[in-house]
């Protein structure tokens, strides 16, 4: 039986195991709870990490889907997928890929002594004018075998050869457009790859194939007179729409073959055809290079004969040469001749030519220690037609001509070439302000960019 001493015992062990029991229970409460905290971070950790795995193979099938998209994507697609500032730098690069670019301006001040344009108030008389030009050049090449050539110019004023009567004038760069620009050249040029044959088809400078020569055809570095530049005898139109064919024979020979619209406007094309023909060959003479040169052309625009008005359907048609050989390191020729149908002249032309020649020559610098620097003389005339002379009861005589020029390159980007140039008998003496003798001194100025 419990006594109350037992039972006060009892009660106490009761009591203290109790506390002991609540506290054992409470502090393994206490611990689960911990790690149900812990484990619950952890979770949320595991779930932000998956949830970025998950965000980052989302990101990758997205670009691996665009990827695929914009593999065969057109135009239209990209821009769908790319901004349009990226879209202007992809393009913008696509463009400047092979594409080259050059600019050049020129000034000519030329003084006149006996200017004797029918113009002039009193002539002869001193003139001092100003012109200048700008050529801005791009050709992008697509590949080995095809590539495309852009050419803009603009210019202002005719210089002194609106107040010149001539029959080859003195400043080949008057540009006088009023400062308009203008497409000189455009064209698209495919090289064949089983043949050395080349196409080009645009709008084309025709003196760039036909009566070239390495001395006399730049009028920008080398002679200003037009006599100098090519032959006054080839009818070549302004630079016109047609096509050109270029084979090279070996090392040794080239063909070049041009038919371009004779009138130069765009209008019923094939109807009046300036057809022309180079054919060059290399080779060497004093241990030198040299290149000779056989030109045939034909003008099928309305001829008119001198001595019978109503024969206004002839043919203009002509030859020539021309050649360029070094003699020496330092020393170098070149010449000209050219030959058309005197029998005939163009509607709205004043007169007709027979024949012309030029002669020069070119030394370097070196001779005096300025390696750039290019010294150029030459002489030349044009005698005109026969049968202008007697339809017209005129003097005819032939005009001569005389330049020198001397190239003085300043840096890499500035050429100053001083220029002087002597007429007799200009315009075969029958020039409606004098026969005298004109004298013009110029200066040009070349700026490469």
């Amino acid at each position: 039986m419990f006594t109350r001493k037992k039972y006060l015992l009892f009660s106490f062990v009761f009591i203290i195991s109790l506390f002991s029991l609540l506290k054992v229970v409470l502090a393994e409460e206490a611990i689960s709870n911990k790690e149900l905290f812990q484990r619950i971070n952890q979770l949320e950790q595991e779930v932000s990490q998956a949830n970025k795995k998950i965000a980052e193979l989302e990101k990758k099938l997205s670009n691996q889907e665009k990827s695929v998209q914009l593999k065969d994507a057109t135009l239209d697609d990209l821009n769908q997928h790319i901004d349009s500032h990226l879209l202007h730098k992809i393009k913008g690069y696509q463009l400047l890929e092979g594409l080259r670019m050059g600019i050049g301006a020129t000034s000519v001040l030329q003084s006149v002594a006996n200017a004797n344009g029918e113009d002039l108030a009193s002539p002869p008389e001193s003139v001092t004018d100003l012109s200048y030009s700008l050529d801005l050049e791009f050709e992008k090449e697509f590949n080995q075998n095809s590539k495309a050539f852009l050419h803009l110019e603009t210019g202002d004023g005719p210089g002194v050869e609106d107040e010149l009567q001539v029959f080859s004038n003195v400043n080949r760069d008057a540009d006088d457009s009023d400062n308009s620009l203008s497409v000189t050249e455009i064209w698209y040029q495919y090289c064949f790859k089983t043949q050395p044959l080349v196409l080009t088809a645009g709008k084309i400078d025709p003196t760039v194939y036909i009566d070239t020569n390495q001395y006399a055809n730049d009028e920008t570095t080398q002679f200003l007179g037009h006599i100098f530049r090519n032959s006054p005898t080839i009818e070549f139109p302004d630079n016109s729409a047609g096509i050109r064919f270029g084979l090279t024979i070996g090392d040794f020979s080239n063909v070049q073959l041009l038919a371009l619209d004779a009138n130069s406007d765009w209008e019923d094309a094939g109807d009046d055809l300036f057809i022309a023909s180079q054919i060059s060959f290399k080779a060497k003479l004093f241990q030198r290079e040299g290149n000779y040169r056989l030109i045939g052309w034909v003008d099928n625009r309305n001829h008119i004969k001198w001595d019978d008005s109503t024969a206004d359907k002839k043919e203009g048609y002509g030859f020539g040469l021309s050649f360029d050989q070094a003699l020496s390191e330092n020393l170098s020729l070149f010449g000209r001749y050219g030959w058309q149908n005197p029998k005939v002249y163009l509607e709205g032309e004043n007169f007709s030519l027979k024949q012309a020649y030029s002669l020069g020559l070119e030394l370097k610098g070196s001779l005096w220690g300025r390696d750039d620097d290019r010294l150029g003389l030459a002489f030349g005339q044009i005698f005109p037609s026969d049968k202008y002379q007697e339809t017209n009861s005129v003097q005819a005589d032939s005009e001569k001509h005389l330049e020198v020029y001397y190239s003085f390159k300043v840096n890499d980007h500035l050429t100053v070439s001083p220029d002087l140039q002597i007429i007799w008998e200009p315009y075969g003496g029958d020039a409606s302000g004098g026969d005298d003798t004109i004298i013009v001194g110029g200066l040009r100025s070349q700026v490469d960019f």
